[in-house]
């Protein structure tokens, strides 16, 4: 006997058919048994499934959780007064050179309690989990040492184990370089020493880095990504955002989850990408925030079917988004996605980004039943709506 029978729905199961992208199938159930996705078919196929409970939903559409897989979750303060300089004519490069940017989000972190970071990094997760999402990529990245990346890994540890949602943790290890130090010290302090600390400890899935002019180096990025090769640990960059620094090929040389950003990708790192399986995950609400007029390369992406991500990059100072609709939404109107690859961004996409693809992502047997019901009538409201709840969120089956 199955724990739970959902019926009375419509399954937007992500596995998609000719002709159906969204592997949609009309007139739906779903079986759930110990957390597991056990059968998704039409209702009549499951007609007379014994289980515990029978859940009629109403004709709604069901998706698998969603999955936002590029954020900065945890951090102090705000950064509301870059907003006021962006709309003065400030560039991300001119503030972030002014003592402003990463720096004083670094700050207001290392002046907050332990106890203040967790609990307003709570309330942004919340936001999160209210929007549908059932798996959240949290980066470090705002201690730039090693005792306060160190901090920072086990609050979001903390909240993984205190909250129904799945923390995925990445060590952004080179995020910026702090004020007055040697860059080849520092290197090698994260490269050296951090690093080793948090995969003997556990903290982090995957590592990450800032390939950029105003951060780190192509040969920077490559001492940390040899090192976490040596550790056993996946990577992903920060990529082609500001300029091209061939980062996209970079981290496809390492077999990368992803490579974020890609405003100035290029058809090399398009095809390179492509050929190592690295995920493109890209961020519209940075690109909002910072008026940015170069859109990533879609079409490119689309010509070498790279798969296509989308994530908020919750952040506080380049993307202070907590909504994943919104997100989508973005990713239609300012990158020209469609509502098909908007929903499969924040659903399969993102799972493989995460490199959890044989676990969520889809609504296939085996799967973790992490899912949400929607009340709407078209797929399409998904990529529309810029704020809609899902009527029903269940993590592993049971409402969350």
């Amino acid at each position: 006997m199955w724990d739970r029978l959902l019926t009375d729905c419509h399954a937007l199961t992500m596995v998609a058919a000719p002709g159906n992208p969204l592997g949609l199938i009309r007139n739906a159930a779903i079986g759930i048994h110990e957390g597991r996705i056990v059968r998704v078919g039409r209702r009549t196929e499951l007609a007379g499934t014994r289980a515990s409970e029978v859940v009629p939903l109403g004709g709604a559409f069901v998706t698998p959780g969603l999955i936002d897989c590029h954020t900065h979750l945890v951090f102090g303060g705000t950064r509301a007064t870059e907003h006021a300089q962006r709309r003065a004519g400030a560039s991300y490069e001119e503030i972030a050179r002014a003592g402003g940017g990463i720096a004083s989000t670094v700050r207001a972190t290392a002046a907050a309690s332990t106890t203040e970071l967790l609990e307003q990094s709570r309330t942004r997760l919340h936001a999160l989990m209210r929007g549908g999402v059932t798996t959240v990529e949290i980066k470090s990245g705002y201690g730039l040492d090693p005792a306060s990346e160190l901090r920072l890994l086990n609050i979001i540890r903390t909240l993984s184990r205190s909250e129904r949602v799945r923390v995925v943790p990445t060590l952004l290890a080179l995020h910026a370089l702090p004020q007055g130090a040697d860059r080849d010290t520092y290197v090698e302090r994260m490269v050296g020493d951090l690093l080793p600390t948090v995969a003997r400890l556990g903290l982090a899935t995957s590592v990450d880095a800032f390939c950029e002019t105003i951060a780190f180096t192509p040969a920077e990025t490559e001492r940390l990504f040899d090192a976490a090769a040596s550790h056993g640990l996946p990577v992903r960059l920060h990529a082609e955002q500001l300029s091209n620094q061939s980062g996209a090929a970079l981290a496809a040389r390492y077999q990368a989850l992803s490579a974020d950003h890609l405003e100035h990708l290029d058809a090399a790192g398009a095809a390179a990408m492509a050929r190592a399986g690295t995920v493109a995950v890209l961020l519209p609400g940075a690109f909002y925030t910072l008026q940015e007029e170069r859109r990533p390369p879609v079409d490119l992406l689309r010509e070498h079917q790279v798969p296509i991500a989308i994530a908020t990059d919750c952040n506080p100072g380049t993307s202070p988004l907590l909504n994943p609709q919104l997100a989508m939404n973005m990713a239609c109107t300012l990158f020209g996605l469609t509502p098909e690859e908007a929903i499969s961004g924040m659903t399969i996409n993102a799972a493989r980004a995460l490199g959890m693809a044989d676990e969520i992502g889809t609504l296939e047997p085996g799967k973790a039943a992490d899912l949400c019901a929607w009340r709407i009538a078209d797929p399409a409201e998904l990529g529309y709506w810029m704020g809609l709840m899902p009527e029903r969120r269940l993590v592993g089956g049971m409402d969350a």
